[in-house]
């Protein structure tokens, strides 16, 4: 039976059409419910309101697991309201519980806003369900698709990184042009992945004053937890060696910073320090 325009009551015969097939085309909303349960009956009436005001951006579909049972188990659904979000076949989203508009509005942002963002979400969702190496490969295509796309390229980069391919995320990042690299999304994580590569690095016992040896015994202090260690060594980087790979002593001291977060006794003394740099 056809609810609306946009929202559909599934059976055993469209199932598979209706659910799957529809979401090669774009995303599809699956509300498992049982006339049994009250929240469902809570939920449904704003599931349609929402189908409404979305107005065909996504399509909404009603599985009644009273009647549909198997399909719904098939599926992971074990309690009900369930909402799973379906793009391109898969399951990229689910929501359990009469939750909030707010979540429900929240969780169709990340995949409404268009083409291009509505597969990175998915490719994270892949990386959340354990299927790293997919998600790679599909942000990896995006990032050749798209490559002024700052945000495909970070979440990439974090990808590598989560995946021990720490040296690919860098030379990704450092390929970018310079405006990009600073970026705010982006300047942080390659200052991370500058110091990891640091840390690994054979340096010269015969010149352990040169920037390349000071920037590798901040970035193993780091490591080990020596954070004020590393932050000196940092900073000596950045009142004497400002040429040394686009200033890495400021940025490296910036990107401690944002881990430590601002209220950290250390932050707000370094950053009085290198503040004084140029005062």
């Amino acid at each position: 039976m056809t609810l609306s325009p946009f929202v559909f009551d599934a059976s055993r015969e469209n199932f598979d059409a209706l659910i799957l097939g529809n979401s090669m085309k774009g995303l599809v909303l699956v509300h498992f419910w049982s006339p049994k349960a009250g929240p469902c009956m809570v939920l449904m009436p704003r599931l349609v309101k929402l189908a409404a005001d979305y107005a065909g951006r996504f399509l909404l579909v009603m599985v009644n697991t009273d009647e549909l049972g198997q399909r719904a188990r098939d599926l992971g659904v074990t309690s009900v309201p369930t909402v799973k979000f379906f793009l391109r076949g898969e399951v990229v989203h689910t929501i359990h519980g009469a939750e909030s508009d707010a979540v429900f509005h929240a969780a169709l942002g990340e995949f409404l806003a268009g083409d291009e963002d509505r597969a990175r979400m998915a490719a994270l969702h892949l990386h959340e369900r354990g299927r790293t190496e997919e998600a790679i490969g599909v942000l990896a295509r995006l990032a050749v698709e798209n490559p002024e796309d700052l945000a495909v390229a970070a979440d990439l980069a974090k990808l590598l990184t989560l995946a021990g391919r720490a040296d690919e995320a860098l030379t990704l990042l450092e390929a970018l042009p310079p405006p990009a690299r600073r970026a705010p999304r982006l300047a942080p994580l390659l200052a991370h992945l500058q110091l990891i590569e640091a840390a690994g690095a054979d340096t010269d016992a015969s010149t352990p004053d040169s920037p390349e040896a000071r920037l590798a015994e901040a970035a193993r202090a780091l490591l080990t937890d020596d954070i004020e260690h590393a932050l000196d060594g940092l900073l000596e980087l950045a009142a004497e060696h400002q040429d040394f790979r686009e200033d890495i002593g400021r940025r490296a001291l910036l990107a401690v910073f944002a881990m430590l977060g601002p209220e950290h006794e250390l932050t707000r003394r370094y950053r009085t320090r290198l503040a004084g740099l140029t005062a």
